[in-house]
């Protein structure tokens, strides 16, 4: 029997409200891209700089490798000769995230954080100093 296009194409993610994306990875490429962006305007000592500077770098190779094993294009829709569906499933699989659409989702929250940081200046000092004791944990009684 030979393959419809339907067998061949993404219909659904299964999850309400959530669309599939027509070509999901240059779209997560160019999100982790934007923001590494936005990531080095922060000071490089910053804590949440470094921790999602590692961790955006390391989820757009796996981005990028996919792309460029499965030749995906940007700007065009997710071939139907099921290449776009194994680049697809590779990004998935390594990045163990769930759905493509929901990783984008995840990548687009981040960048919007990293921006967020940058216009509260989270890494300056806070204006008003913690009182004495707020950061000490709590003791058990033996």
């Amino acid at each position: 029997m030979r393959p419809t296009l339907y067998n061949l194409v993404k219909t659904t993610t299964k999850i309400t409200g959530l669309v599939v994306h027509p070509n999901p990875l240059p779209a997560l490429a160019h999100t982790y891209q934007a923001t590494l962006k936005v990531l080095s305007h922060l000071p490089p000592s910053f804590a949440y700089r470094q921790g999602t500077e590692a961790l955006t770098n390391s989820r757009l190779n796996v981005v990028n490798q996919a792309i460029n094993q499965y030749k995906v294009e940007e700007g065009k829709t997710m071939k139907t000769d099921g290449s776009g569906d194994r680049a697809v499933e590779s990004v998935e699989k390594a990045l163990a995230l769930g759905e493509i659409e929901e990783v984008l989702e995840i990548a687009k929250s981040e960048e919007q954080l990293a921006a967020k940081m940058l216009e509260w200046k989270a890494w300056e000092p806070l204006r008003t100093p913690t009182p004495p004791g707020q950061w000490t944990g709590f003791k058990q009684d033996d």
